[in-house]
């Protein structure tokens, strides 16, 4: 008994201790009375903030935020991508809006393939075949339309004015474009807009993109019609012609949004919103959760080794059956009624050793007789979360996959095209440059959505919004989802805390657990490794936007009169929250 108390006693002194080193490293959250805006860049975040003040709800600030950002964040922000965007309403009602881009009519299983069956190295990331046909206008246009209230030109306004006026950049803006530097100088046109006079921007220097004002022009007169037919639609298939692409006027003509109803689950008591198939995003973390639910993770402390280990383990084994069953549900079958069920979770809870790594290649999906297969995701996305003084929620996801897409721009329209084709599974059984493999679920044909991982996300108590987060990350949006809601939920952070806690990521293969700087300490490294974990490098920083509704924390006080509790990611240096 004095033993159990003991070890007690020294987790939870090791938790308060984990917990003031994060506290000592994070900022107060930004406090609200009566709405929250957080974006991967702060003149969009001002945009969506705008709108609020102006009298917009959340659904209006959100769109008019996506249509900015593909001004102010070329890098993910798009009129030429696509994504997702979860919704809860005041009065409860819940909703899923997919505009996930789609293959081409001309697509095939094996386009990436050459005659002798082996990936076409690049083909899938590079040049007009790695095109999947935008979504994001379409997504933006039903989301106003249904759920809005103002007006298509006031809410791209803003988004003109700084295509046309142009913006100054700062040293975030810089250190994205020149990821990208050699590759605009292989594309005329992005070079003309990225590019000055063939060198990189400096910090202080204004970016005008006048092609994309038009191009936005367009739509705020015209709606979808300006972007999916006329002027841009002949120059994006003329373009593609030229480029040995597949997307003609049939595949604009025939792209519409899809309205889902979004995943739920619940965890101690929240309610969880998620992403639906053809994400992974929301199933994946439902699963998780309804493993980790099993054990007390608050009283084994927070990044203790036993912690940590169930952790890992949750995150192995859903990746299991996200990379081997999950796909467009219309081509797929998917078995998300199995993979939700806490019954399922259980059985594989009792697969779980408490003391003993998983051994991935052993580890076969749980209960279906599936071949194990193997998916890639850029990890270059954004996510806005966005609450208004109603209680209205929105979690929106889109990308272009890689930074930049394709890093091709069509002529005359200011629009970056994407390269998310390359999500789709090229050849079943071969691991990606991201070292995922995934199945025949995922395999490319005509007018299919590919596999994604993104997972905008709402929690919600009681049947209302409590928190609203998301990430970009490829492969490691659901497990930077899951790590934020725990920091929450189990272990009493603020949401600042939360967002800026380091993060670990397992995907079943590699078979290793990619760490942060910090993220375990040395004694509970050595401890997990003598159990068999293998730990490898951090990988790319994902960029956390959160919104915690009601105070700083769950169990905490409001700070004055405020409700709204915003969280912008510090790693990449570029972002902000902003309050209403």
């Amino acid at each position: 008994m004095k033993l159990k108390l003991f070890t007690k006693i020294l987790l939870a002194a090791a938790l308060t201790l984990c917990q003031l080193n994060i506290q000592a490293a994070s900022q107060a959250p930004v406090a609200a009375g009566h709405g929250m805006v957080v974006t991967a860049q702060h003149l969009a975040t001002h945009v969506g903030v705008d709108v609020l003040k102006a009298g917009g709800n959340a659904v209006d600030a959100a769109v008019a935020v996506g249509y900015a950002l593909a001004v102010v964040y070329p890098a993910a922000g798009n009129l030429g991508g696509g994504g997702f965007m979860t919704i809860q309403l005041a009065d409860g009602r819940k909703t899923f809006l997919d505009f996930r881009e789609k293959a081409p009519l001309a697509a095939t299983a094996n386009m990436f393939l050459d005659k002798d069956g082996n990936l076409i190295k690049g083909a899938s990331t590079d040049g007009m075949l790695a095109v999947g046909v935008p979504g994001t206008v379409s997504g933006m246009e039903l989301a106003r339309a249904k759920y809005g209230t103002m007006k298509r030109e006031m809410l791209i306004a803003p988004a003109i004015k700084y295509a046309q006026d142009g913006y100054l950049l700062d040293q975030g803006d810089i250190d994205m474009l020149t990821t990208a530097t050699d590759a605009f100088r292989k594309d005329p046109a992005s070079a003309a807009i990225f590019l000055n006079h063939g060198e990189p921007y400096q910090p202080g220097q204004k970016l005008v993109q006048r092609d994309l004002a038009r191009t936005l022009k367009l739509i705020s007169e015209n709606g979808i019609d300006g972007f999916y037919k006329g002027a841009v639609a002949s120059a994006i298939v003329a373009s593609n012609k030229a480029g040995n692409g597949i997307i003609t006027r049939a595949d604009l003509d025939q792209y519409a949004t899809r309205e889902l109803k979004p995943v739920e689950c619940s965890y101690r008591g929240y309610g969880i919103v998620s992403a639906p198939p053809p994400s992974s995003g929301g199933v994946a973390l439902c699963e998780m959760l309804n493993i980790l639910e099993g054990y007390p993770l608050h009283e084994l402390g927070f990044r203790s080794a036993q912690a940590v280990q169930f952790q890992i383990e949750a995150m192995r084994h859903a990746y299991v059956d996200r990379n081997s069953y999950l796909g467009d549900p219309d081509y797929v079958n998917n078995p998300t009624d199995i993979l939700l069920d806490k019954n399922y979770a259980a059985k594989i809870r009792a697969m779980i050793s408490p003391d003993k790594a998983g051994i991935s290649l052993v580890i076969k999906p749980g209960v279906f007789p599936h071949p194990v297969a193997i998916p890639h995701e850029g990890h270059n996305t954004t996510h806005y979360p966005i609450v208004d003084q109603w209680g209205n929620a929105v979690s929106a996801t889109y990308t272009l996959n890689d930074w930049f897409g394709t890093k091709i721009t069509v002529p005359h329209t200011g629009v970056l095209l994407n390269n998310e084709m390359d999500d789709f599974t090229a050849k079943v059984g071969v691991p990606n440059s991201f070292g995922l493999m995934q199945g025949e679920a995922n395999a490319i044909a005509p007018g299919k959505r590919p596999l994604s991982s993104m997972a905008p996300t709402i929690v919600t108590k009681d049947g209302k919004p409590v928190m609203v987060l998301g990430t970009p990350g490829g492969s490691r949006i659901i497990t930077t989802v899951l790590l934020t809601m725990l920091n929450v939920i189990d272990y009493g952070m603020d949401i600042q805390q939360a967002v800026d806690a380091p993060r670990f990521h397992q995907q079943w293969l590699p078979d290793y657990t990619n760490l942060e700087a910090d993220a375990i300490n040395p004694e509970t490294r050595t401890t997990l490794e003598s159990w068999g974990q293998k730990f490898g490098p951090p990988q790319e920083a994902n960029h956390v936007t959160a919104i915690l509704i009601g105070a700083p924390s769950l169990n905490g006080m409001p700070v004055g009169n405020n409700r709204y509790y915003g969280a912008n990611d510090t790693r990449r240096g570029t972002g902000l929250a902003l309050r209403y």
